[in-house]
């Protein structure tokens, strides 16, 4: 597959190009598995946006003379919960904190994680060290295990779930990005817009950040699914969304205690997460290798 010298000169350290970000979309729009993922997030995504024009009913309200009607039942098309509740009204609604809980903490840390890295990839010295030492504290520890411990010491809630998962993914991000930022730092055009008296910031700006953000923007969309993943598992333990909200990792653990009389209806929740999460990381997989111009 041929590529126009703009995207041929990407393979080495440069800035990216309009013609590249064009064959970027080309091949994306080419795998067909990365296009249905996307159709499949969208749908899900506009439900959620558009939930209350689309549920059939108010996730809130209970009616314990309809607790855990089967799906398929007249007045509850995907059956009720534990407390009556419509199940499909809480999962259109549901996605709207399991999804936003994916991304904002890696928005999040992807903002503050790249700052970090940049900095101590193009200073270097003293500041890289102090820096990069600090964010090798958090790796002492497992991600899961970190964020139960965060959401634990913060407590319940949809702030302090967001917190614990973006100190999370920080270090990840910086990690990344300083490696990035450190071979950048050592190029022929550095030098040259150095040697021009061109300011820090600026060659920061137009140089460094436009080599960063491929591989930054490649690895963090892989790990919205993880968030997702994760806020579910949290919630799940009673350390993230509390009752009565409509989150699917909260919905798990409120139906888990019902599931040998209605399995369909606790597991309807799981495969929300399953289908949202296998989704995004199939994109991020697509989006990797669409953005891989040395292929």
């Amino acid at each position: 597959m041929s590529f126009p010298t703009e995207v041929a000169a990407d393979i080495g350290f440069s800035q990216p190009s309009r013609s590249f970000w064009a064959v970027v979309g080309r091949r994306l729009r080419r795998d067909p598995l990365t296009v249905a993922c996307g159709l499949i997030l969208l749908a899900i995504i506009l439900c959620a946006i558009f939930a209350p024009w689309i549920a059939p009913a108010d996730p809130y309200k209970t009616s314990m003379a309809y607790r855990l009607r089967p799906p398929g039942d007249p007045r509850f098309l995907l059956g009720s919960d534990e407390l009556g509740r419509d199940l499909l009204s809480r999962l259109i609604y549901g996605g709207r904190l399991s999804i936003f809980m994916g991304f904002a903490p890696v928005f999040l840390a992807t903002l503050i994680g790249t700052t970090l890295g940049i900095i101590a990839g193009y200073a270097g010295g003293t500041i890289n060290a102090l820096i990069m030492r600090a964010i090798d504290v958090f790796y002492a520890f497992p991600s899961v295990l970190l964020a139960v411990a965060i959401s634990g010491v913060l407590g319940a809630g949809l702030v302090n779930t967001i917190i614990a998962m973006t100190l999370v993914f920080i270090p990840p991000i910086a990690r990344i990005t300083e490696s990035v930022a450190t071979q950048v730092r050592s190029q022929d055009f550095i030098k040259a817009a150095q040697a021009t008296g061109a300011s820090g910031t600026s060659i920061v700006l137009g140089h460094v950040m436009a080599n960063v953000t491929g591989p930054v923007l490649s690895y963090a969309s892989s790990l919205v699914s993880v968030a997702i993943v994760m806020a579910s598992g949290l919630s799940f333990l009673g350390l993230g969304v509390t009752p009565p909200e409509p989150e699917w990792g909260l919905m798990l653990n409120t139906l888990r205690q019902s599931i040998y009389a209605a399995p369909i209806n606790a597991i309807l929740p799981g495969v929300m997460i399953f289908v949202t999460s296998i989704c995004l990381s199939l994109m991020s997989d697509g989006l990797r290798q669409a953005m891989d111009v040395k292929q």
